[in-house]
């Protein structure tokens, strides 16, 4: 896989958000489906997958106060920009949330299972308003529109092409070898541009101090009680930061992060252990830029195989990119990045995802701290063997049977989560 192909495929899988990215594709195909109506709808049908069903239950969108999917829906149809993509709800107002509440209190929107798609990640919304009928559906990326019908559109259906598997070339392609040589001899003016990931991930941490989101976990660990059981320590500061940005962007802050393969909190936890160590650790400006470059090329490369949507929590894929980083701020060598690789899977292969949520930010601490961990191990030479449990000598194949663990072998869990998630109370 050639430098610029590899190029090509960080930039698509590194890009800002605002708020959480399921309910947010979800805005947007709504969006979508009102630019092709061409007039503002009297009704909305919204069916999903359930795995895009799970990830919006339970999570605040940004500027509303609200969580859950119909006011991500009504804003898409209110406000929502086909054009901004996942930052489609970023003109939400108080007005449009007054009138997108009311356009719920109406029964307008209906929300239910898609169940006929074969697709993990799928989207499909029909409008109506009077006689006229709009369609759109996005499926397998949350960007990726694959039908579009209605008066005011040009009408197209691909969904056929989505039979084909996911990104084949990409996951041949890479390895964690080639992930480990790109990243420490790129061009340094080539991946430039991944240094915008530190700067609003960093932002949105700092503006998590403004507020009390969610259960505070990253002011808690911030306070003199956090202090005062953690320390005052590059530990301690990087799980207060990871965990600011997480509470703030779970909470529904209207603040953008930098998502990593389609989720915020991946994004997330691949920028900030390593931007925080490096500061801390005195690391260049250059180190900096490639040991993110390491993390969120790592976390593309484990994500290519798990799939955008599993039971496996995403905290897991991105915290092996971010264990990567800091082995490799730390002096690391590929043997020994890949050593912390191993000690990850070894550890957090299994932690399930009961969607997005405030308490997200306890998953994401959990999977940082063991990315210190791992790493602390990795570079005095510290391994998880080949004859402990699913590591092989070979990481690729570890790497590997986590995501067969993710992807195959949790669907029943995936499916009784979402079944106990829908019938609570």
């Amino acid at each position: 896989m050639d430098n610029a192909k590899i190029i090509d495929l960080i930039k698509r899988e590194v890009v800002p958000a605002v708020g959480c990215t399921e309910p947010a594709a979800v805005a947007l195909c709504t969006a979508y489906a009102v630019e092709a109506l061409g007039t503002r709808p009297e009704s909305i049908i919204v069916k999903l997958s359930p795995n895009m069903l799970k990830n919006g239950m339970g999570v605040g969108i940004p500027g509303t106060g609200m969580s859950g999917l119909p006011i991500a829906v009504a804003l898409g149809a209110l406000v929502g920009k086909s054009s901004y993509g996942l930052e489609v709800l970023k003109d939400c107002n108080p007005a449009a949330v007054k009138e997108g509440k009311r356009f719920i209190a109406e029964g307008r929107i209906s929300i239910g299972l898609e169940r006929d798609s074969k697709e993990i990640l799928y989207i499909e919304v029909e409008c109506s308003a009077g006689s006229a009928r709009s369609r759109a559906a996005i499926a397998r990326d949350h960007t990726r529109l694959v039908m579009l019908e209605g008066p005011a559109a040009k009408s197209f259906d691909d969904r056929e092409s989505l039979g084909a598997p996911e990104h084949v070339e990409d996951t041949e392609e890479l390895t964690l070898k080639r992930v480990y040589d790109f990243a420490t001899t790129v061009p340094l003016e080539d991946v430039a541009f991944i240094d915008e990931a530190r700067r609003l991930n960093e932002a949105a941490a700092e503006e998590a101090l403004k507020g009390n989101y969610g259960h505070e976990l990253g002011k808690t660990l911030s306070r003199p009680l956090g202090k005062g059981i953690f320390g005052d320590t590059i530990f301690s500061h990087i799980l207060s930061a990871t965990s600011n940005a997480c509470d703030a962007r779970m909470a529904g802050a209207m603040i953008p992060v930098m998502s990593n393969s389609g989720s915020g909190n991946q994004g997330i936890a691949a920028t900030l252990p390593v931007v925080v160590f490096a500061r801390e650790n005195h690391n260049t400006d250059e180190e900096l830029t490639r040991a993110l470059v390491l993390s969120h090329l790592t976390a593309i490369y484990i994500k290519q195989s798990l799939g955008r949507l599993s039971a496996l929590c995403g905290c897991v894929v991105a915290s092996t990119g971010s264990s990567c980083g800091l082995t490799y701020l730390m002096g690391g060598s590929y043997s020994q990045v890949a050593a912390s690789v191993k000690n990850m899977i070894a550890n957090l292969t299994g932690m399930v995802c009961d969607g997005a949520k405030p308490s997200c930010a306890l998953k994401v601490s959990s999977g940082v701290s063991t990315a210190v961990l791992s790493a602390m191990l990795a570079i005095q030479n510290h391994s998880v063997t080949d004859v402990e449990g699913l590591i092989e000598d070979d990481v690729d194949k570890c790497i590997h049977n986590l995501t067969r663990v993710g992807s195959e072998g949790m669907r029943e869990t995936d499916r009784l989560v979402l079944d106990i998630m829908s019938n609570k109370h």
